[in-house]
């Protein structure tokens, strides 16, 4: 007993020095996102507890929309929906539209989706899309096209099972997009082809689940052979992520 209570006391003792650590550095390097109890600031970078911090905000709509108004995001606030079955609806909807210092044009034009989703899909546009553009083909992003956001369905359309996230507008199909030059890069197509398209899909997929709940790739099962799944699900800050 005495050999299993000093291993506990290390192990509680190496937890301690291990986040005193991790504390001292996020303070040094002035990275208040890094820390789990700061405030999130959209015009930050990506930080360790963003996707945490962004998950959080589907339980607080007043937070979210002051976040994207403080961070420059234009939006409308949705009125509340409801769904043709209890599952489905939503009351924290924002659509997002182009223009301004930080807007980007989507294709269906100014889509609604639950305010988290608009938060991390703003994020992922300034943080991961337009440097992950800049990197592979020397131009900006111009238009992200998405196949919708809220839809009262199940999962993969059945007739039973679990709702999909899509039923409270918490997910965003993106399918493609479009470059100021006016290449484009589509999921269905170029995933699977290599060369500096696929490299940048890929980019822009592994890059959102620092933000999202959920990022579904082709790489998952075929019938996101089309798109990148990108959703917040309610699983609390501390919840689990998936990542495919």
């Amino acid at each position: 007993m005495k050999r299993v209570r000093r291993a506990i006391g290390w192990t509680i003792l190496a937890a301690v020095l291990l986040f005193g650590l991790f504390l001292g550095w996020a303070v040094l390097r002035g990275r208040p996102q890094d820390l789990p109890w700061t405030r999130l600031d959209l015009s930050q970078p990506i930080g360790v507890f963003t996707g945490r911090k962004l998950a959080g905000l589907s339980d607080d709509y007043a937070e979210c929309r002051a976040l994207l108004r403080a961070a420059g995001v234009r939006y409308t606030a949705l009125p509340e929906v409801k769904g043709s079955d209890p599952a489905c609806g939503y009351g924290d909807g924002v659509r997002l539209t182009a223009g301004g210092s930080r807007g980007i044009a989507m294709s269906p034009a100014n889509p609604g989706t639950s305010c988290p989703v608009a938060a991390a899909l703003s994020l992922w546009e300034w943080e991961i899309v337009q440097p992950a553009a800049q990197k592979h083909f020397g131009v900006q992003v111009a238009q992200i096209e998405h196949l919708g956001s809220y839809s009262c369905r199940r999962i993969y359309g059945r007739s039973a099972g679990d709702w999909s996230e899509h039923a409270t507008a918490d997910a965003l199909d993106v399918a493609g997009f479009r470059l100021a030059d006016g290449t484009r890069i589509s999921v269905l197509k170029d995933w699977g082809e290599g060369g500096e398209k696929a490299a940048f899909l890929r980019e822009v997929r592994t890059g959102a689940c620092k933000l999202f709940s959920t990022v579904l790739s082709p790489d998952y099962n075929a019938a996101h052979r089309d798109h990148l799944h990108l959703d917040e699900a309610e699983r609390g800050e501390m919840g689990w992520r998936a990542c495919r």
